[in-house]
């Protein structure tokens, strides 16, 4: 059985992350210590809030340097949800510029509305559309409705990053991949069915 480390930094509620880890079949550890990272086959991030702050909050806990040596240098499978796939990045601008873990590189910027009708946050259903294969989005169909909450934005410095992307504000990408660190922009344990399926197939990662 898998044992799925989430990390607790103080950045939103990590219960019903929780509840859908453990139905999906993985052994949940809730931790706010960075030393029980070693206990980890599989690592999640998660997170609501500003960049600004989700980093400060890592940075001030310790977890910066065990992340980065678990799932940068060591490979074990790492997936970040929502402010948890943005702070994968390399730096963001929301809160202030802040330098972020830097597991795949870009920047995290302010979504730019399209017209006057578009508004932020970005808030409900909408769908992802594959722009490359993973291992985390098999058995997802095109056009498959998750569920967002978010008014920034993940751009990848290189293209081979994104793995999908969803229509509003023009389009973003709301998957990125780099070897085994994974980030999704929606709410997997929000996104019932399919929501499910993303984490089953995260957590058949070897």
């Amino acid at each position: 059985m898998p044992t799925a480390l989430i990390i607790d930094y103080g950045m939103g509620n990590l219960h019903s992350v929780r509840r859908a880890f453990e139905e999906c079949g993985a052994n949940v550890l809730i931790s706010d210590d960075p030393k029980d990272i070693r206990k980890a086959t599989h690592i999640v991030l998660p997170g609501v809030g500003s960049f600004h702050d989700g980093m400060e909050s890592l940075f001030k806990s310790g977890w910066c340097e065990a992340i980065r040596t678990e799932a940068g240098n060591k490979g074990i499978p790492m997936i970040g949800i929502c402010l948890g796939m943005q702070l994968l990045a390399e730096k963001g601008y929301e809160g202030g510029e802040i330098q972020g873990l830097g597991l795949i590189p870009g920047v995290v910027e302010k979504l730019i509305p399209s017209s006057s009708l578009i508004r932020l946050p970005h808030v409900g259903w909408n769908e992802i559309y594959h722009t490359k294969e993973s291992p985390v989005l098999e058995e997802i169909p095109d056009g498959t409705d998750f569920y967002f909450v978010h008014s920034y934005h993940f751009i990848p410095s290189k293209q081979e990053n994104a793995i999908s992307m969803t229509p509003y504000c023009g389009e973003f990408v709301s998957a990125v991949m780099n070897g085994n660190v994974f980030g999704v922009q929606f709410h997997p344990e929000k996104s019932q069915k399919y929501g499910f399926q993303v984490i089953r197939n995260f957590l058949a990662l070897n």
